[in-house]
């Protein structure tokens, strides 16, 4: 049964979603080679977030996190109906969706800022200063001194270094998780509302009827 179309999804919610998908992909699985693309992907992931955020309070009525950011019992509430003969249906994000969308937000501003200190480490990047760079000594009788401080800087930078990688892996891995079980979310919610959520966010719009 159809119903009457509605505009849900504004253009800037639509452009989002699926340039993040393709600059997370891209950013996953070009991470081994440190290139200049892996780099770049991940700027605009981290551009893509900042423009979620400022959006989620000032766009479009469902693209608004006030419009799909709900308590724990209308979760508890919704997750029992999807077990009866007609679940609770919403026209913007469900209850666990809409959690969904604020813990991959939260993944990805991990994966982008230790991204950003690891850089960093390197002594590249926005977040690079004094305390990453390895400065050659000044004075020439100070050489030996100048030499032990470079020792210790490259030391401190390498600790530094392996510890942001492993937090960036960590949130990389977690947020690819996350990403796979919005996907079996939505086709599982498309299957039990009967409505093509991938197709929804494509082109914006949804049927108010309920199926």
């Amino acid at each position: 049964m159809t119903g009457e179309k509605v505009k849900v999804w504004d253009v800037g919610v639509r452009i989002f979603h699926w340039s993040l998908v393709i600059l997370f992909f891209v950013s996953y699985f070009t991470g081994e080679e440190e290139n200049l693309l892996h780099i770049y992907a991940g700027y605009g992931v981290l551009g893509l977030i900042a423009f979620r955020i400022v959006w989620g309070f000032v766009g479009t009525k469902h693209a608004r996190f006030s419009d799909f950011i709900y308590g724990t019992k209308t979760i508890f509430q919704y997750v029992k109906s999807l077990f009866t003969a007609k679940p609770d249906r919403y026209l913007g994000h469900n209850p666990l969706a809409g959690w969904m969308v604020i813990a991959l937000l939260i993944c990805l501003i991990g994966v982008s800022w230790s991204g950003l200190e690891l850089y960093a480490a390197e002594g590249r990047g926005p977040l690079a200063n004094q305390q990453y760079s390895i400065t050659a000594p000044v004075m020439a009788n100070d050489d030996k001194k100048g030499h032990d401080n470079d020792s210790e800087d490259k030391h401190e930078n390498e600790e530094a270094g392996d510890l942001w990688e492993d937090i960036h892996e960590t949130f990389a891995n977690l947020t690819l998780l996350l990403v796979f079980i919005h996907i079996v979310g939505a086709l599982t919610a498309s299957t039990i509302h009967r409505e093509n959520l991938i197709k929804a966010m494509i082109t914006g719009y949804k049927s108010t009827t309920k199926h």
